[in-house]
Order: structure tokens, then C-alpha cells, then sequence
């Protein structure tokens, strides 16, 4: 029915005002006494097969939902009864902002994938920081992904950040530093190590700071447009710092092999592109890592996934969590469901007790630093 709904009316809409309403209108539903609940029973995952352990907890099963769609924690509830095993809220900024101008959300449904430079608008620290205090933890697992204000300078960078892991880290599960945007001028610059470093070392301490009775998870989010070398930089400074893991990937500023017609595409201006043909991109960063850092950190894979086989590619090449968010957008609210049966009929197939058997079972032999 939503494919059909799709084909008909969805993809004639304005992207940004499609995402709007129909986010808007699952909260509605939730609203009504039972619905959450009915969503819960009807979606969500309870085969003992996908169980997985990750950021010291228990999940009901290995995919999320990517930060992006729920920039301001409006809806983690209906989103959580929607079957995701987790949701990351944000990005979010120290400041509140609108971000850029619209329109600066584009649908490429030849190539199955999104263009967007939203640029982080949100309602700030603040504001996420009071709807997160109001929501019930024991539905489900919320990670938060911060940022960098636009308007702040690179040197103030590690104060901005510091600001909203101070007012985050008491109301996450855990939490990322998103420096690999293109949306905001500048961002991809702090994934160089001399920058990060000072980044992520001060976040970790204010983490420390707000949650002082736990060990909030840290990890950073990285583009798939670093180079190799790079990649290895980042992962060495991940274990150096004793961070808990990394996300991989945020988008890509390449346009390489669309099919989408070049004139279009070009027409559409910049922007971060996700979806399908971010999938062998995405893949290989995350073999890279895997090969780097081994099981000493937590990897999280995000970018082009869209079916149970990609999913399970991902797990095997030694992603515990894997994340979606164009593919949600293209199959709608049963597409997670749909997902993780596939999980399952795959962990009983090769013959596993649980999918964390499965985790890494490609990855390549330890590439040692240095």
C-alpha cells in the first residue's frame, strides 16, 4: 500500500513537506490510546535470533534508525514501535538554527537515494534536552548525534561540542560526534586527527561530567569520502582516546554512477547524497575499519542499506548495529519489519543461536597501526 501510495501521490510532493507531515502524522496516531502499542505488537522484533548486545545493553535487533529523521526527538516513541531496535535523534547543535535554505531535500528514485542539504537545522541542545527528559527510557535504546553550530568558528569547535554533551549526555544511551557532514562549511575539516582529537577528547570528559554514576558510549561519525589513510587515522585515534565505537557512513558528496541523468543531478546543486548507491562505498569503509580496530570497538554500519542481504553483508564484515534512513524513507513504516524477518530466516539458515554469531564471520585478518 505505501509503495503504491508512493508511486501515486509521495514522490510528486515536495520531499522536506512529505517527511514533515507523514512524521507528524505517526505522532498523531501514537496519540491515541493503544496504537503505539498495536504498532508494537504488529512491528517489532521479538525473535530471540536478533538479540544483540551493544552500548551495554540488550536490543531487540540490530537496525536503527540513522540521526536525520528525528532532528529534534519529536517521535522517538513512534519510531521505536515502528520495530527499529534503536534510533539516533539529531543532529543536534549547541544553538538552535534553521539551517539552509530551502528547497534542500531531493528524492533521485532511479537511483534509489536522496540528496539533501538541510544544513542541521534544529530546535538546539535545549529544546532536544527537555523532550528527552519527558520520554519513557524503558521503551527503547535513543542515541544522540551532536554537531557544530554554523555560525561558530572552527577555533570554538570544542566548546560548541562540549556544550551539548554537557546537556545531552544524562538523557542518552549513547552518544556520537557528527563531524563528517558537507552540509555545514568547514565540518569536514575536524576529521583530520589534529582537530578531532582535542574534539572528542573534551566531549568524552564532559560525558564524564554529566553522567558521572555511568559511562555514556562515545563514538565519532565518519564520510565516506576519507581517504584510506585517513580512515586509519580516525579508527587509531578511536582506540587511543578509548572511544566505544564508530559509525560508518555519514553521506557522500560523490555523484559517481547515478542514473539518474547528470543534468539533473547537477540542477539540484550540492548537497550530501545517501542511499543505494552509497552501498560499496559504505561497505568498504566499514571492512577497512573492521580490519583496523578488530572487535576493540563497537562498528556501526550505515549507508545504502535497503534489504536483510545487505543488512547481513554488513553484520558478516563485522558491523554489530547497522542503521538505515533513505530505504526507510522509499519503503515506509513496514520496512523494518520486512528487514529483520530476513535477519531472522538468515541466522536460522546458517545455522546460528543468535545473530551475534554472525558478526564479523567475513572480516578480514587485522592490519596492524602504524
Amino acid at each position: 500500500m505505501y509503495r503504491f501510495l508512493y508511486w501515486l501521490l509521495l514522490q510528486r510532493l515536495p520531499a522536506e513537506g512529505v517527511h514533515r507531515v507523514s512524521f507528524a502524522l505517526l505522532r498523531m496516531a501514537c496519540w491515541i490510546p493503544g496504537v503505539r502499542a498495536l504498532f508494537r505488537w504488529w512491528l517489532a522484533p521479538t525473535a530471540p535470533e536478533l538479540r544483540v548486545t551493544a552500548f551495554g545493553r540488550e536490543l531487540p535487533g540490530p537496525l536503527g534508525l540513522a540521526a536525520g529523521f528525528d532532528k529534534d526527538a519529536k517521535g522517538v516513541a513512534p519510531l521505536l514501535a515502528l520495530g527499529f531496535g534503536f534510533v539516533e535523534i539529531g543532529t543536534v547543535t549547541a544553538s538552535g538554527q534553521p539551517g539552509n535554505p530551502k528547497p534542500r531535500l531531493f528524492r533521485l528514485p532511479r537511483d534509489r537515494a536522496l540528496v539533501n542539504r538541510m544544513g542541521f537545522n534544529n530546535d538546539g541542545a535545549d529544546a532536544a534536552a527537555t523532550r528527552l527528559t519527558r520520554r519513557d527510557r524503558s521503551l527503547g535504546t535513543v542515541g544522540v548525534n551532536i554537531g557544530k553550530t554554523k555560525t561558530v568558528a572552527e577555533e570554538g569547535a570544542v566548546a560548541d561540542f562540549t556544550t551539548s554533551a554537557e546537556k545531552l549526555a544524562p538523557l542518552a544511551d549513547y552518544m556520537v560526534v557528527n563531524v563528517s557532514s558537507p552540509n555545514t562549511p568547514g565540518l569536514r575539516d575536524l576529521q583530520a586527527v589534529d582537530k578531532l582529537r582535542p574534539i572528542l577528547a573534551s566531549v568524552r570528559a564532559a560525558c564524564d561530567r554529566a553522567s558521572p554514576d555511568r559511562k555514556l558510549p562515545l563514538l565519532v561519525k565518519i564520510a565516506p569520502d576519507l581517504a584510506d589513510a585517513d580512515i586509519d587515522a580516525v579508527a587509531d585515534l578511536a582506540l587511543e582516546l578509548a572511544l566505544d565505537g564508530i559509525i560508518a557512513t555519514n553521506t557522500t558528496i560523490s555523484r559517481t554512477g547515478l542514473v539518474t541523468p547528470e543534468a539533473h543531478v547537477t540542477a539540484l546543486g550540492a548537497g550530501g547524497l545517501s542511499g543505494a548507491p552509497l552501498k560499496q562505498r559504505s561497505l568498504a569503509v566499514l571492512k577497512r575499519l573492521r580490519a583496523r580496530v578488530g572487535t576493540k570497538l563497537l562498528l556501526v554500519a550505515v549507508g545504502g542499506i535497503e534489504s536483510a542481504d545487505d543488512a547481513w553483508d554488513r553484520i558478516r564484515a563485522g558491523a554489530t548495529l547497522v542503521q538505515a534512513y533513505s530505504a526507510f524513507i522509499y519503503g515506509g513504516p513496514t520496512w523494518p519489519k520486512q528487514v529483520q524477518r530476513g535477519l531472522v530466516a538468515k541466522v536460522r539458515a546458517a545455522g546460528y543461536a543468535t545473530i551475534a554469531d554472525a558478526i564479523g564471520t567475513d572480516a578480514a585478518p587485522i592490519t596492524p597501526a602504524g
